[in-house]
């Protein structure tokens, strides 16, 4: 086996799935962070999506990322796509020698922890929610879960996103890495800046993947039940592999006057037109959007699921019952009929989400996993333990 002693700053490469979302949010700022401090970061990911606000989003990224942007087959399911996938992984760690391999996701975790490697990589794993999505008692949640469990084993540092994530994953897969940290995301400073709201808004803005687990279809049906009784619109940003399913729903229920799809829309641009935002997530881990709202000043509607409470911290008793259309209404309404109170409680929650989750907290929260990992990795007489004075990272904010 090679006894290459890793470099400091690592050379790091992330392994994720689609370049989209939250997750890739999560590794776009982790990357711009670490590349800003030195490391040499490369990225892997699917093919798809290729829109041109997706390709956009790559092409930044490429001048962030010294070991470059690789982009492979790779699907949602398990399946063959995975075995050319890992073979796509393997060809691009002998080109580059990385110190630390980052999984994001189920996918990604799969490829950073599987890929065979004669190196002593160290290899660390991000969730983003990922397989504690699905039911353990359903096929997929089983088949996740074997891999998790499985997969544990090979796990030098794992960063969970929330407190929530930490205590599903201990229940569902057993004894975690004595390595193991929660990391919150975090964001830049001028993120915290409000954004001002245009003239003509609609009452509520959903901001997020159009998929039946982000509550999409209760909005709906919380929307329709409030629009027998007052006026109310909402515009709907993003994408995803339920679009067609929710346009149609809208016709059906006679709510295109309601209801405006706007496609993906960059989210500071997108909180300009509307003067509330709502998630009415079924299931969640800890989502950029909401600390994205909150910064901005944003009333929110939210949830009570995942690592949501934890970002509205003293706050969470306004967080709403995931799934039930009927309490999404009455918050709905709630804010129709308070805005005022509505808005002095997203600027208590502002000042507590700008004090508690910062990019530079999340930037060294990972920095701390890697070195601890790299250490148990390291192949030397000595022992001595991976250090450095440039351990910190000052986040590019």
């Amino acid at each position: 086996m090679s006894t290459r002693v890793p470099t400091y700053p690592p050379r790091v490469l992330h392994c994720l799935r689609a370049p989209v979302g939250g997750l890739f949010r999560h590794v776009f700022d982790l990357a711009k962070a670490q590349s800003a401090a030195g490391y040499s970061v490369g990225i892997l990911c699917a093919d798809e999506p290729n829109d041109p606000l997706t390709n956009d989003h790559i092409s930044e990224l490429e001048t962030y990322c010294e070991l470059g942007v690789t982009r492979i087959g790779l699907g949602r399911l398990p399946g063959f796509s995975d075995v050319k996938a890992l073979i796509a992984t393997a060809k691009k760690l002998r080109q580059i020698s990385p110190d630390v391999l980052h999984g994001h996701g189920a996918k990604g975790g799969l490829l950073a922890r599987c890929v065979p490697s004669s190196a002593p990589l160290a290899r660390v794993y991000t969730p983003h929610g990922g397989s504690i999505h699905y039911s353990p008692e359903s096929t997929l949640g089983r088949v996740f879960g074997f891999a998790e469990r499985t997969m544990l084993a090979r796990t030098d540092g794992l960063i969970l996103e929330s407190e929530f994530a930490r205590s599903v994953f201990a229940q569902r897969f057993g004894d975690l890495p004595t390595n193991t940290h929660v990391v919150h995301n975090g964001l830049a400073s001028h993120e915290f800046d409000s954004v001002p709201t245009r003239t003509d808004p609609a009452d509520f803005l959903f901001l997020g993947e159009i998929r039946e687990l982000k509550g999409i279809f209760t909005l709906l049906e919380a929307v329709a039940e409030v629009a027998v009784h007052r006026k109310i619109t909402v515009d709907v940003a993003g994408d995803g592999p339920d679009m067609v399913a929710f346009v149609e729903a809208i016709d059906a229920r006679s709510l295109s006057g309601s209801i405006q799809v706007l496609g993906k829309v960059p989210a500071r641009e997108a909180f300009t037109r509307a003067r509330a935002v709502v998630l009415p997530s079924h299931h969640d881990s800890f989502p950029y959007v909401a600390l994205e709202a909150a910064a901005a000043g944003k009333p929110l509607i939210a949830t009570s699921t995942g690592g949501i409470p934890e970002i509205f911290g003293p706050l969470s008793d306004r967080l709403v019952e995931p799934g039930n259309a009927r309490a999404l209404e009455q918050a709905l309404v709630n804010f129709l009929s308070n805005e005022t109170e509505c808005l002095r409680d997203a600027a208590d929650l502002h000042a507590y989400v700008g004090d508690q989750f910062s990019l530079t907290g999340m930037a060294n929260g990972v920095a701390a996993v890697y070195a601890e990992a790299l250490t148990a990795r390291r192949n030397k007489p000595n022992g001595q333990p991976y250090t450095s004075s440039h351990a910190k990272l000052d986040a590019a904010e």
